[in-house]
């Protein structure tokens, strides 16, 4: 579980990335997840954005990714997620 501080680092770090991960018609499947926890394990913070045609909340995407892939919600603005993984070897180190 992350703390608040923690949140506002991976906030800021995220800011800048390009969302690698789409959500669509298909919504939230073992593709996806699988998908995701490639991306996580490459990255440990990623984007995810849902399209338009995804009609699931996106607090449940958001969860049920988080879920499926073991890892936090840093943010979830609009139709973009930011999901956090900590690596075997991390290289984002968080504030404690």
């Amino acid at each position: 579980m992350l703390t608040g501080k923690q949140k506002r680092f991976l906030r800021g770090l995220g800011h800048g990335l390009k969302p690698v991960v789409m959500v669509g018609k298909n919504e939230v499947n073992d593709a996806i997840a699988v998908e995701t926890s490639a991306a996580l394990a490459d990255h440990e913070l990623i984007k995810v954005k849902m399209l338009e045609s995804c009609e699931m909340d996106r607090h449940e995407v958001a969860e049920k990714l988080a879920a499926a892939t073991d890892a936090d919600v840093a943010q979830i603005l609009g139709r973009t997620m930011l999901l956090y993984k900590q690596a075997e070897e991390p290289v984002i180190q968080l504030p404690k």
